[in-house]
Order: C-alpha cells, then structure tokens, then sequence
C-alpha cells in the first residue's frame, strides 16, 4: 500500500509564518499584520514565491504602497518589517541586500497634549462611559499607562496597599511600577471586588481558564485558573480563543476605550485629534509642569532613553524652549 504523504507534505507558506511568530511568543496582532503584509507582498508580485523574489520587488512593493496608496512611513517601515521577517526567520534566507533597505524616516512631530482643563472636561463626560471603560480612561491619564498596558493588567499587579501598578511586559518587554492614584484607589478596589464575583461564577461555570504570556501556562499548570492571573478589566461575554479554540473571558477590547475616549472628547468641545494615547502625552506634559524631573517622568512611562521623553518638554505651556517673548517685557 502507498504510504500516506498528508502529514510530510510541506506546510503552506502563511501557516509557517503563523508558527514561527507564535514560536517566537508575539502578539495575536503582529500575527494578523504580518500575515496580511506577507499576503499582499505576494499578491502584488502576481503570487511568485518570496524565494524567487529579491530586492528588486521587494522596491517596487514599497514604492507602491508610499505613491500609489499613500501610506504613511510608519505604515511602510511595518510592512517592510514583515517581509524581513518573511526572509531571516521563516526561509532562513540571509541576503545581502536585506541589509541595504533603509527605513522611511518617520517626520518629528509634537504629540497631541490636552490642558488641564480640557483632561477635566473629558474625565467628566467619560462618566457616561460604561463600567470598567471609565475607570479605565481615568487610569491611562492618572498613570500614563499605554492603552494595551492598562486592558491587559491582571489582578496580582494592583497593589493597593502600597498605591502601585506593576506594568508587566510593556513596549520592549520591560516591567515598570507606576502610582495608582489615591482618587482612584477605592473605584479600583469595587473593580475587583466586581471583577471576583465573574470570576467565584467563571469558576463554578468550569470557564475560569485565563490566558498566559510565553510558556507560563505549561510551567505554572494552575496559573490560569488562579484569581491572581485574572485580567481586572475583563469582558462581559465568553469568547473562542482564535489560537487554542477555547471559550474563555478575554480582557475588554480596546476599540471600546478607544470609541469612548472620542466621544468624550468630542462632547467636551475638545477639537484636538484625541485618542488614549493623547492621555499618556498629557500625564507626562502635566507631571513636568508640576516640577518633576525628567528621569523620573522617564522612569514612569517606561522609556528606554532619556531622549524619548525629551519631547514633552517641548510642549510645555511657556512655548519654544521656554523663553519668554520680547514683546511680553515691553
């Protein structure tokens, strides 16, 4: 009898793309982006394969994208990220001109800062927002907690006894402590008094079943059944888990703070371009205005260099470099 060949028979290209990102433990998301990226990288090359291609279409993608599409540089330097990433770490292909590609030049821009009246206006039209997705937007600007930051923060890092957050796994996989501020010290502790009834019910339910980071959950066997490893802001509803199939509570989706963060702003007169992270630049301008240093605003949103944080010092409320105008001392 002939032997079955179904199982040696080779992958398909996107599925070894899938697997060497979850081998590599990256994000559900950067699995989604890549894949698309790789996708249309192909497609627009009329479906070659990537190992029959080299420089010269990996330009004219690239080309495409910025003149045809009009994406912005960051939008191309990701998808030139994906097709490097094609290339080293799935075909194992090293080629000299993977080292010549220079990377668009992101343009130097002030970031979005809102006053302090205007944080206060926003904060109080967020009221109208849903429990958690208030309290969660209070967070992102009494912290300076990234948006994912502070969606995925579990209940073994609020230490309220001690008026801390523990930041874990953020932007560069760095760990951080942050305040947890006294006005949100009580509304913190009904969120997770809330949040462990869902999870005393999950767990008679047989639904308690969290998701772990990287290989904790073979580790730590118990770990995802603990209360400890909860996420403190979860969803209302169970869903599937697009990479185990399993029906768990996931954290509360993003794209709901990001939808109440505008319509807070927007209800509150503000015209300014605003968005969550736009409460992480205000908290980092507003602690500088209160006479921090700057290693200390550095050290709170987790940058790696100084330089970074740099830049809020560029937004503060005296104008360019601090100086005063002429005409003012006329």
């Amino acid at each position: 009898m002939p032997e079955n060949t179904t199982s040696s028979r080779p992958k398909k290209l996107l599925d070894q793309v899938r697997d060497k990102i979850r081998f590599k433990h990256y994000s559900l998301s950067t699995e989604d982006t890549y894949v698309s990226w790789i996708r249309q990288f192909i497609l627009f090359n009329d479906k070659r394969h990537p190992s029959e291609m080299g420089a010269t279409e990996v330009e004219r993608f690239l080309t495409y994208l910025a003149t045809e599409r009009h994406v912005s540089s960051s939008t191309q330097n990701q998808a030139l990220s994906a097709i490097l990433f094609l290339y080293r770490d799935v075909l194992a292909v090293e080629l000299p001109w993977l080292d010549h590609f220079e990377r668009s030049k992101k343009p130097r821009r002030l970031p979005v800062v809102l006053t302090v009246a205007e944080v206060q206006a926003l904060l109080k039209q967020a009221e109208k927002a849903p429990e958690p997705i208030c309290l969660i937007i209070r967070l992102l600007y009494g912290t300076g907690m990234r948006l994912m930051e502070a969606v995925r923060l579990r209940v073994k890092d609020v230490e309220l006894s001690r008026r801390e957050i523990v930041v874990r796994d953020g932007k560069g996989g760095k760990d951080r402590v942050t305040m947890l501020p006294d006005s949100l010290r009580e509304p913190m502790r009904a969120q997770l008094a809330a949040r462990k009834a869902w999870y005393d019910e999950d767990l008679r339910l047989g639904k308690v079943d969290v998701w772990l980071p990287d290989a904790l959950a073979k580790k730590y066997p118990n770990a995802p059944r603990e209360w400890g490893w909860q996420y403190v802001f979860a969803a209302s509803k169970y869903s599937i888990d697009p990479r185990s199939q399993s029906e768990r509570r996931h954290h509360v989706d993003e794209k709901q703070v990001q939808r109440y963060v505008r319509k807070s702003a927007q209800a509150a007169g503000i015209f300014k371009p605003t968005s969550p992270h736009t409460l992480r630049h205000s908290f980092a301008t507003h602690i500088l205005q209160a006479g921090y240093d700057i290693r200390t605003v550095q050290e709170l949103l987790g940058h790696s260099d100084v330089a970074t944080t740099m830049i809020y010092t560029h937004v503060l409320n005296k104008g360019g470099k601090g100086v005063t105008s002429p005409i003012d001392l006329l």
